[in-house]
């Protein structure tokens, strides 16, 4: 008789020749169900603009500093404090022409003859500038933090490259001043043409109006007033509209304005005249002359941007003059016709 097959008995096949029969079947163990794995968390939006919170968190990246406000130099703080150095110079050169005065120092005795001599007035301009400018050389270098010549942006090379131009057009100024002479009647006894009574008092005045003067008046007025000048008028003209400042230029230097321009030429240029009017006995056909040569002069500084060009045509301007007035008295020979 058959027997039934052992359902848990395993075939022989799979039992193995030495291990130990199988009396019981496998326990399967039932694992208990998981909870869901999270998922990602949702994204947070980001904005274009990092520099500014999203959905209330704050910023990660810095927003961007704020863009310093353009120094112009020089301005009027700077035209202020190089008046006061003058105001100590003419007050040390004064002082030093009263002991000269009062020792007689060069036969003068009186202050009648000190408006006169050519000696003194020249002696006094030159101590007014060397204690005004000496200091000056000190201080507005620690301010700018560059050098003064740099700050007055002397500009040299421009200059030098166009020193032929820049002499010519002195030596056209020089003779359309001689030219304008007889049409606006100007005086021939003026207060200068009594301090070159002398051939020495007139080389004098030759060498120190072809260096020292052309000097000190275009760092004083081109380099110092009209700066200054530009700058107020564009800083007024921002304030009212509430623009930016430009940017400066690579070399540091400012940019202006036209009108900003116009402005600070024909300012400085009155200035200019004023300055020499009680030496031409306030003439006004000699202040006219005066303005104009000051407004030439200005628009060369503004247009070459260079201090130096400015100065090189004033000299050539003043050679001119006094080369004929050398030609037209012999050498200083016949100062009085």
């Amino acid at each position: 008789m058959e027997h039934a097959e052992d359902p848990t008995e395993m075939p022989a096949a799979d039992r193995g020749s030495g291990g130990p029969p199988v009396d019981a079947p496998v326990q399967v163990e039932h694992l208990a169900p998981q909870p869901p794995l999270p998922g990602p968390e949702p994204a947070v939006p980001v904005s274009d603009d990092l520099s500014f919170p999203v959905s209330g968190l704050p910023s990660l990246v810095a927003p961007p500093p704020a863009r310093p406000r353009p120094i112009r130099i020089p301005h009027l703080g700077h035209v202020l404090l190089l008046l006061l150095l003058l105001l100590a110079g003419a007050v040390c050169a004064v002082i030093l022409a009263l002991v000269a005065l009062h020792f007689h120092l060069f036969g003068v005795s009186t202050p009648d003859q000190v408006q006169r001599s050519m000696f003194y007035n020249i002696g006094i301009m030159g101590l007014l500038y060397l204690f005004a400018f000496v200091p000056a050389l000190a201080v507005f270098p620690l301010l700018w933090r560059r050098g003064i010549l740099a700050g007055l942006q002397w500009s040299g090379t421009s200059a030098y490259r166009l020193r032929w131009r820049l002499f010519g057009l002195g030596v056209g100024c020089a003779g359309a001043a001689l030219a304008l002479q007889s049409v606006l009647h100007l005086p021939r006894d003026t207060p200068i043409q009594q301090m070159l009574n002398s051939p020495q008092a007139a080389w004098l005045m030759f060498a120190f109006g072809v260096t020292v003067a052309p000097l000190c008046e275009e760092v004083l007025f081109r380099g110092f007033l009209l700066p200054s000048a530009c700058t107020a008028f564009d800083w007024i003209r921002e304030k009212l509209t509430r623009s930016a400042p430009p940017e400066l230029l690579p070399n540091g230097h400012p940019v202006w304005s036209l009108p900003a321009m116009i402005f600070g030429a024909a300012i400085t240029s009155a200035l200019f005249a004023l300055l020499h009017a009680g030496q031409t006995s306030n003439a006004k056909g000699v202040l006219l002359v005066l303005w104009t040569m000051g407004m030439v002069l200005s628009g060369i500084r503004l247009k070459t941007r260079s201090l130096a060009a400015s100065t090189l045509m004033h000299a050539s301007y003043n050679f001119t003059l006094f080369m004929m007035v050398l030609a037209a008295t012999h050498g200083f020979r016949n100062l009085k016709p």
